[in-house]
């Protein structure tokens, strides 16, 4: 078979395959996640019966009936400060029924939620009382805040990663069997997929709003707080209001991966100079020592984008990404082992090497990066 039609072959192998690739790409940047969405007041009165109010008794607190604090928020502003951290301000209100919830009412000076997760700066504002309106037999209490919340988030998957940020909330006197409950009479619509709760205009940067639902996390604790009978001890449910974030791919592509390519195709492009015919060596110019220093710039670009998007995931572990930046360099060394066997003319039994002028490195060039890198895909899938 003549040349032509080993690249031809080559050619379609790796149109083949990039297709394989775009194909799972998709399927990594599709969010599924199991949870416990709520949306209305019936479910949520259902679940707190079956998940908690039920287990009461052989908690020993058969005694305590269940308050209820209808509670809502709305997010202005989300900003990732960094790899765990996540800057929210907004305003956070509770509805308190006259005669039902007056013995735990927050007075004026008091801020009726506790946001466990929460980071204290030096630039947080304490959260504010900005309104207080009475009116069909309840007060409607809120308040603005500015918090950091600090989340174990996962980046295994960068740049094809979701984010759920949540705002985990407990009542003030978190030491009585009371239970804050999603105020969806305060939306328009709390339905599975929407957005709500969150500005329509927010600015996110390199991300993209996906849904918002409320849910109950149960948290258990080893200790009671120093507080005597502590209800909260065990399995009790804390109230999340939940922000599904989807990173916008094109950013990451034109940092990241779009510089990996460029060097993975001027390799490429080297490694077609490599060759024995005095006609080709005159006319690309190639030799062994210049191969080597193109190869070692071309190392150096890597190696300064890999410590770039190293700093962002400091403390994480190899991110999806990464694994492109440890390709490029295996590619880069056998490269510059291939063409040191092939011009010295050493190892005359590596046929793989030898064969017509190089021809099966430069062949399996593409295919084999696209075969590694569908690999490494699947096994990041898994």
């Amino acid at each position: 078979m003549n040349e032509k039609k080993w690249w031809l072959i080559s050619a379609v192998i790796s149109v083949a395959l990039l297709m394989l690739l775009s194909y799972q790409w998709i399927r990594m940047n599709t969010y599924e996640v199991a949870r416990t969405e709520l949306v209305d007041e019936s479910m949520t009165s259902a679940y707190l019966q079956k998940n908690w109010e039920r287990a009461l008794g052989e908690y020993g607190y058969a005694s305590q009936p269940t308050l209820k604090i209808k509670t809502g928020v709305y997010i202005q502003s989300l900003k990732f400060s960094n790899a765990s951290d996540v800057e929210l301000s907004g305003y956070i209100w509770q509805r308190y029924q006259d005669g039902v919830h007056d013995a735990i009412k927050p007075s004026q000076s008091e801020v009726g939620f506790v946001l466990p997760e929460q980071v204290n700066s030096g630039d947080t504002v304490a959260p504010r009382e900005v309104y207080r309106v009475s009116a069909d037999g309840e007060e409607v209490i809120g308040w603005y805040f500015e918090s950091i919340i600090r989340q174990p988030f996962e980046y295994r998957l960068y740049p094809f990663d979701h984010k759920t940020v949540w705002l985990r909330m407990w009542h003030y006197d978190f030491s009585k069997n009371i239970v804050l409950v999603p105020d969806f009479d305060a939306y328009q619509s709390t339905a599975p997929g929407s957005v709500f709760g969150i500005e329509r205009n927010i600015v996110l940067g390199t991300w993209n709003r996906e849904s918002t639902y409320f849910d109950y996390k149960h948290s258990s604790y080893d200790t009671d707080f120093g507080i005597e009978n502590y209800i909260g001890q065990k399995n009790f449910p804390e109230l999340h209001f939940n922000i599904v974030v989807k990173r916008k791919f094109e950013n990451a592509f034109i940092i990241y991966l779009l510089p990996i390519v460029l060097v993975a195709t001027l390799l490429f492009a080297a490694l077609l100079t490599v060759s024995k015919q005095p006609e080709l060596i005159n006319k690309h110019g190639f030799n062994t020592s210049g191969f080597i220093g193109a190869c070692s710039a071309l190392f150096f670009v890597v190696m300064l984008a890999h410590i770039q998007l190293r700093e962002q995931f400091s403390g994480s572990g190899i991110v999806y990404m990464e694994y492109f930046y440890i390709l490029m360099y295996v590619f880069l060394v056998a490269a510059v082992v291939n063409t040191y066997i092939f011009s010295v003319g050493i190892a005359r039994w590596l046929t793989l090497i030898h064969y017509r002028d190089n021809l099966i490195p430069k062949l399996a060039y593409w295919p084999s990066t696209l075969i590694t890198i569908i690999l490494i895909t699947e096994v990041n899938m898994n």
